[in-house]
């Protein structure tokens, strides 16, 4: 580990954007309907457990990153195997986010330019601004947030003023009953975007004061969720349902849709700004694990040398990871959630913390 420190409101700030991040840009849990602002708040709620677990493991082993205290909890062989599965989830995430902004920007102002052009100038920045270190990334992210929050809000007026919003399309609330709106909340949300903080148990051992640790991590994810959840209200009001569902950004729509007195229109920018900073500070949180827990686990005296090669192999597998973007969210948001999220996520963390607090007990008796 490098030795830095950040504070309690960095750790915030990281995490409101990084569960932000991509899921302003998708149409997620769109199988509940109009309901689907509803399944992203009780996700969201549903997601302090998962919070909660991943903080009692912290707890155990406050001084030491999860790609160590696995190989103490698992034996070296089986916590070796389980480090390298959770880097390579890293890894694959950063490609798809990678995928996402790239394919967001040729869709909404670089439609000639190639996509390798566009993936290569973001990971480049992003290499820059990993090899500066963790202390840089927060920084940076609470300057963002302010300038995220801006935008948000004005965004958010200028809909409202725009007279857009019909809340009819809402209707009827929870039509089907409530199970279908469970079913997206197990099946999806409490994975994307919540499930994928888990990278943050490789932040929280360079944290200052790790008596804040949990009220950080509970206020972000409710902050993002809430957030998520009027994004989601405003989408479906403003569009409709069958348009939020076919559109790749309902978020763009939606902006693209505001006019205010005949001239105020065409604030697309708002748009790509958000996501851009979204985007950026996901992929440099997801992309500085990597770099660290592979370090770690193969006795990399300095990180940073890290970078280029990993960045490269993400550079190229975004571009592979998928034929075209329809194909990209369909394994996102289908396939990869129960390979790759649901295990990495909700069922080997509580294993963990079993397995840690008997031998932890065991310890206390002897």
């Amino acid at each position: 580990m490098e030795k830095a420190k950040i504070s309690a409101s960095q750790l915030f700030a990281l995490m409101v954007l990084f569960e932000l991040g991509t899921s302003l840009l998708l149409p997620i849990a769109m199988d509940a309907k109009q309901d689907s602002w509803l399944a992203i708040l009780l996700g969201t709620v549903f997601s302090f457990v998962l919070f909660l677990i991943y903080h009692k493991l912290y707890l155990y082993y406050p001084d030491i990153l999860p790609t160590e205290y696995m190989q103490k909890i698992l034996g070296k062989a089986m916590g070796t195997l389980l480090a390298f599965l959770y880097i390579f989830c890293f890894v694959h995430d950063v490609a798809r986010v990678l995928r996402d902004i790239g394919e967001m920007l040729l869709t909404f102002a670089y439609p000639d330019t190639p996509l390798f052009i566009a993936n290569a100038l973001l990971i480049l920045v992003i290499i820059y601004t990993v090899r500066q270190g963790i202390e840089v990334i927060a920084r940076s992210g609470e300057i963002f947030f302010i300038i995220m929050y801006i935008l948000a809000i004005t965004g958010f007026i200028l809909i409202v003023c725009s007279g857009l919003i019909d809340f009819s399309n809402l209707q009827p609330v929870l039509e089907e009953g409530i199970f279908p709106t469970l079913k997206v909340v197990f099946t999806q949300i409490l994975y994307f975007p919540f499930g994928e903080a888990i990278v943050f148990t490789m932040i929280l051992p360079y944290l200052k004061n790790p008596k804040k640790a949990k009220i950080a991590m509970i206020c972000a994810t409710g902050i993002a969720g809430i957030n998520l959840t009027i994004t989601m209200l405003i989408n479906i009001s403003v569009l409709g349902v069958g348009l939020t569902a076919r559109s790749q950004f309902p978020l763009l729509s939606t902006i693209q849709s505001i006019q205010v007195a005949d001239f105020l229109e065409r604030l697309d920018v708002f748009f790509m700004i958000a996501l851009v900073i979204g985007g950026f500070f996901k992929i440099s949180v997801l992309f500085y694990a990597a770099v660290i827990g592979t370090a770690n686990l193969f006795k990399v005296k300095s990180p940073s040398q890290l970078s280029y090669p990993i960045g490269l192999i993400i550079l190229f597998m975004s571009l592979a990871i998928s034929r075209n973007f329809q194909e990209h969210l369909h394994e996102g948001l289908g396939i990869e959630i129960f390979v790759l999220y649901i295990p990495l996520s909700t069922i080997i963390p509580p294993l963990l913390l079993l397995v840690a607090f008997l031998k932890n007990r065991k310890q206390q008796r002897e």
